[in-house]
This record gives structure tokens, C-alpha cells and sequence, in this order.
């Protein structure tokens, strides 16, 4: 067993001969085994400290030398804080290259939430019996879509707001782009919201490829001032587009 030359207080000690062991432990000279031991090597004296030279604080273009970071220094404050600011030209550039494509990216976001500019919006219709609901909004006019259905599977509908350059109409149009919606519809209704409806049509099945649109008849839905819904008791649960088109009251007057 080897021990640090600390733990013995008496010696003599010697490394271990032939490089076997780590020179940082000593053994006893009674314990080395005589086939290693015969003899031991004498132990070389040990050369004074000499310093090493420090390099030129500048170099021959009178520029100071860059001086490499320990680990430690690397994560100083005032290291990082020299990486994470732009330097020179370059960074300028790069920082004027980034600032844009951040806000353009912004932008396509800000297009793609829903009820925040005019277009087309993606949503699930959920079949279960529960009562669902969707709406989008643009300026003072907003749309909701409300429903309960059940068989099948989710189905991706559309909801797709507008206004007239003249800010005087709305439209909302409610959707399957397939076409024909497979679920059994128990309910539906779309209000309106800022806007007074002037014209509104549900149909069966939305026009697609070869297929038309199918409106539903008169009996089985109504419409007020602000909604479109199902009339209980001739609603006979089949729902695959909605259209309304309302006018801003103030125009009236």
C-alpha cells in the first residue's frame, strides 16, 4: 500500500524506480521490494525556480498582445458583457441585419393570430355533444360561432372576417373547406357584434371542386338583427357553411 510522504514521519523515502507509480508518492526505503530496489536510483537534486519570461506587453506594430481568459475569466461579467455588445463595423452590420428580420417576424405573428387583421382563420370543430364556441374580431366588429355536434372526428373549418373599403360592412363566412361536413349538428349559432345583418344564408354543403353550395331551407334556421341559428324542431342537423353580411348601424343614420 502506498501512502503520501505526509503520513510517514520518519524515512528515509525515495520515488518509486522506473516511473511505475505517480512521483507524487514516496514509499519507505524497507518497503520496496528488493527486485525493484537493487539499486534505487539516486534522487536527482532539484533545480532552482526559475520564472517563466512574460511576454511583451506589445508587439512590434505597437499593439498590446491579446492575453488568453482562464475558464474563470471567461464567465466574468465584464467578458460577457464585451461578447453579447456589438463591436465595430461589424457588429453595426450585424445588428442592422437582425433588427429587421426580428420585426418581420413580428409582423407574420401578428398576421397570424387570429382576430387581429382580415383573412381566414383555421379552427377544429370538436364533435361530443359539448358546446363549442369560435369568434374573431376586426376594428368594432367581431364574429362568434357557436356550436354542439356529435359523431365523428375533428373536423378543420374556416372562419374568414372582412370589411368594405369604406368601413361601412362586415362580413363573416363560417366553413368546411372540404365541402360537406359529416357531423350531426344539435345546434349552431353566429351573432354579430358592431353590425347590424343585412343578409345571412346556412347551407348543407359548402361549394368545393364540382360540388355547389346547398343552403338549407328557410324553416330550418332564422335571423335577427345580430344572429344566425338553428330552429328548433325543423333543423334537420346538417351544417357546412354559414354567410352573413351586416352593416355598420351608423350609416343608416
Amino acid at each position: 500500500m502506498l501512502v503520501p510522504m505526509a503520513l510517514y514521519p520518519r524515512g528515509p523515502f525515495v520515488p518509486c524506480p522506473q516511473g511505475l507509480l505517480s512521483p507524487r508518492f514516496l514509499v519507505p526505503l524497507s518497503c520496496c521490494p528488493s527486485s525493484l530496489m537493487s539499486p534505487c536510483p539516486p534522487v536527482p537534486p532539484r533545480s532552482p525556480h526559475v520564472a517563466p519570461a512574460r511576454p511583451p506587453a506589445h508587439t512590434q506594430h505597437g499593439r498590446r498582445a491579446a492575453t488568453a481568459l482562464a475558464p474563470a475569466g471567461r464567465h466574468s461579467p465584464r467578458f460577457l458583457s464585451k461578447m453579447a455588445a456589438p463591436s465595430g463595423r461589424s457588429g453595426w452590420r450585424s445588428w442592422a441585419t437582425l433588427v429587421p428580420a426580428a420585426l418581420l417576424c413580428l409582423a407574420a405573428r401578428a398576421a397570424a393570430e387570429p382576430g387581429t387583421v382580415p383573412g381566414t382563420a383555421e379552427f377544429d370543430v370538436r364533435p361530443g355533444g359539448v358546446v363549442h364556441s369560435f369568434s374573431r374580431s376586426l376594428g368594432d366588429y367581431s364574429c362568434t360561432f357557436t356550436y354542439s355536434a356529435q359523431g365523428g372526428t375533428n373536423e378543420q373549418w374556416q372562419m374568414n372576417v372582412e370589411t368594405s373599403e369604406d368601413n361601412g360592412l362586415f362580413s363573416c363566412t363560417i366553413w368546411r373547406p372540404q365541402g360537406k361536413s359529416y357531423l350531426f349538428f344539435t345546434q349552431f349559432k353566429a351573432e354579430v357584434k358592431g353590425a347590424k345583418i343585412e343578409y345571412a344564408m346556412a347551407y348543407s354543403q359548402a361549394a368545393v371542386g364540382a360540388q355547389s353550395d346547398i343552403p338549407l331551407k328557410q324553416e330550418e334556421f332564422e335571423v335577427t338583427d345580430t344572429t344566425v341559428s338553428h330552429r328548433d324542431g325543423k333543423f334537420r342537423f346538417e351544417l357546412s357553411k354559414l354567410v352573413i353580411v351586416a352593416k355598420n348601424p351608423r350609416d343608416e343614420l
